[in-house]
This record gives C-alpha cells, structure tokens and sequence, in this order.
C-alpha cells in the first residue's frame, strides 16, 4: 500500500480507540463506518491489520486507512 497523506491527530487523553481516532482524523463519518473498515480489514495498525474497533491507540501509535497514515499524539503520555 503507497500511503498518500501523512498526518496527526492530538488527543488530551492518554489512550482513544481506533474507532474514535478514525472518525477524529476523518477516515470515517460515522462509528458504524469505521466498524465496516476495520471488519473488512482495511485498517492497519502499526502496521498490522487490525480488527478490533475498541483497540487502544496511544501516543506513538499509528494507523493507515484509505492509503492515509494517521500518528496519535497525547498530550498525557502514560508513566509506565
């Protein structure tokens, strides 16, 4: 897959799921549009596909749909 557009969201939790992060870069309109991306496996994270739509990204991670790869940045970045 060639990726397209490089970007970054930020968010002010720690964590936020793939489906939330989705719709908060714009990948999908609606929950129910990231549920069929990702059950179709057209979501990667970290570069592997992913199928969950709760899985927890943090900062650093980063997911690609639509030829697009999105980085989280937290601003709470976690103690462990």
């Amino acid at each position: 897959m060639n990726i397209i557009l490089k970007k970054q969201i930020n968010i002010k939790d720690e964590f936020i799921k793939l489906g939330q992060a989705m719709k908060l870069s714009g990948e999908a309109d609606t929950g129910v549009d990231a549920k069929f991306l990702i059950e179709e496996g057209k979501v990667k994270v970290n570069n592997e596909t992913e199928t969950r739509r709760g899985r927890k990204l943090y900062n650093g991670d980063v997911f690609s749909v639509n030829n697009n790869e999105i980085t989280v940045i937290s601003k709470l970045v976690s103690k462990e």
